[in-house]
C-alpha cells in the first residue's frame, strides 16, 4: 500500500500538494498522528480524501459508506464535505484503532454524522441490506482487508442508488498487480478483481491513478 501517489517523484509531489492540497488542521493533526503508527501505510493520502470530497460534494450525496476505518480519516474527511443532515456509516472490525478515529470525529464535530459499527464489514452490509436500505446510499468507500473486495463490492452495489459512486482503494498494490512475477494471495485477488471491474456492465468504471489507485465505479441506472 501507499499513502503518496505512485510513480510521482519527491519534488513533484511536494509541488502538487503546495498549489492544491486544503487540509483542514483537523485532519493534519489526525494524519500526523497516524504517522507515528506502526500500521500508518494503511492510510490513505491527504489529496486522495481531498479528491474524495470534492466527488462526494460534486454529488450532493447525503448517505455513504465507509468500509475499513483504520484511525478515521477517510470517515472524517467524509463528514466534513457532507451536509449537516449526512451521514457516514462506517465499518471495521478494531476497537483499538477507531478509538483514535472517535477522538478526532469528536474534536470535528462531527461525531453525530458517523454510525460506527464494530463487525466483520460483510456481517454489518448483510443487515443494511436485510433492513431495507439497498439502494439508499449515495457513494461508498472500500479500503478494508483487500482478500474480500469483491465481498464488499457487490454488496456496496446493492446499497449505493442507481448514480452513485463506489471508490475502491489500492487497486494498484503499490505497482505489483502490474508485475507477473508477483504472484502472492491479495495481488492476485486485486489483479482478478480489477479485471471483473473492467468488464461489468453494471457500472461505468474509471481507475484513477492517485494514491494507490483508486477505482471509481458508478452504478448505471
Amino acid at each position: 500500500m501507499a499513502n503518496k501517489t505512485l510513480g510521482l517523484e519527491n519534488r513533484l509531489y511536494d509541488y502538487l500538494q503546495s498549489v492544491s492540497l486544503r487540509e483542514p488542521e483537523i485532519l493534519t493533526q489526525l494524519r500526523e498522528e497516524t504517522a507515528q503508527h506502526p500500521r500508518s501505510r494503511m492510510q490513505i493520502a491527504p489529496d486522495q480524501g481531498q479528491f474524495m470530497a470534492l466527488l462526494v460534494q460534486l454529488m450532493g450525496a447525503k448517505k455513504t459508506l465507509d468500509i475499513g476505518v483504520f484511525t478515521g480519516y477517510s470517515s472524517l474527511v467524509v463528514a466534513l464535505a457532507l451536509p449537516p443532515e449526512g451521514k457516514v456509516v462506517a465499518c471495521d472490525v478494531s476497537e483499538e484503532y477507531t478509538a483514535i478515529a472517535r477522538r478526532y470525529w469528536q474534536q470535528a464535530g462531527v461525531a453525530d454524522k458517523i454510525e460506527l459499527h464494530i463487525a466483520p464489514a460483510v456481517e454489518t452490509l448483510d443487515k443494511l441490506i436485510a433492513a431495507g436500505e439497498a439502494g439508499t446510499f449515495d457513494f461508498a468507500f472500500i479500503d478494508a482487508d483487500k482478500n474480500n473486495y469483491d465481498n464488499y463490492y457487490e454488496r456496496s452495489l446493492k446499497l449505493v442508488r442507481p448514480g452513485g459512486l463506489i471508490a475502491i482503494d489500492n487497486v494498484l498494490q503499490s505497482g505489483r498487480v502490474a508485475d507477473p512475477l508477483e504472484q502472492d494471495n491479495i495481488t492476485r485477488n486485486i489483479r482478478a478483481f480489477n479485471q471483473k471491474l473492467h468488464h461489468d456492465p453494471r457500472i461505468t468504471i474509471s481507475l484513477v491513478p492517485i494514491a494507490d489507485g483508486l477505482t471509481l465505479a458508478l452504478k448505471r441506472p
